[in-house]
């Protein structure tokens, strides 16, 4: 009996899992080499010194979740009472234990929103129910602390989606006259 490989199997998950760990993927020097046209000494100290200098993490895969049928992509804007001290600490405990929610973070802008959360789920149905069950039932004083709630659905097409790297690369590029 021969195995189906699926995406979504324990041991492709696996593999994933430890493709982001550090060190484990490296850098093919021969093909920056190729591109570039740089030595490899060079490729490989202006690696370290981009790793030392803190600007490289880590090199990974991204991984498109939606070919796992996660087809839902949500930014929801959140204004959070901060006095509500209690409740907003187990809000953040639980946003940590919470593998549908990868970005949360504070933000400041013209109005009263000051806190964004970015998910991904199969659907909005499956979105709603989540957050009831993990937030709104488990979360005494939710309602106190959460005074408004946008949300959105991010939807295709997606007319641009390109990494924060590549952004950030060609924006110091412009920046220095080297395009």
């Amino acid at each position: 009996m021969s195995l189906q490989m699926k995406p979504d199997d324990e041991v492709r998950l696996k593999v994933l899992g430890a493709l982001l760990e550090k060190k484990v993927v490296m850098p093919a020097i021969e093909r920056i080499k190729r591109k570039t046209g740089l030595h490899k000494a060079t490729i490989k100290s202006s690696l370290g010194f981009l790793e030392k200098f803190g600007m490289i993490e880590s090199y990974g895969p991204k991984v498109i979740f939606k070919k796992f049928g996660y087809n839902l992509e949500i930014l929801e804007l959140l204004q959070v009472d901060l006095s509500e001290k209690q409740a907003f600490e187990q809000f953040v405990k639980e946003v940590q234990k919470d593998p549908h929610v990868y970005m949360m973070a504070p933000m400041i802008g013209s109005g009263n929103l000051n806190i964004v959360l970015k998910h991904i789920h199969k659907n909005i149905e499956s979105f709603h129910t989540h957050s009831i069950k993990n937030y709104y039932e488990r979360i005494p004083g939710l309602y106190k602390l959460i005074k408004d709630r946008q949300i959105f659905y991010i939807a295709a097409p997606e007319y641009k989606n390109k990494p924060r790297t590549d952004s950030i690369i060609n924006i110091i590029k412009q920046e220095k006259g080297l395009e």
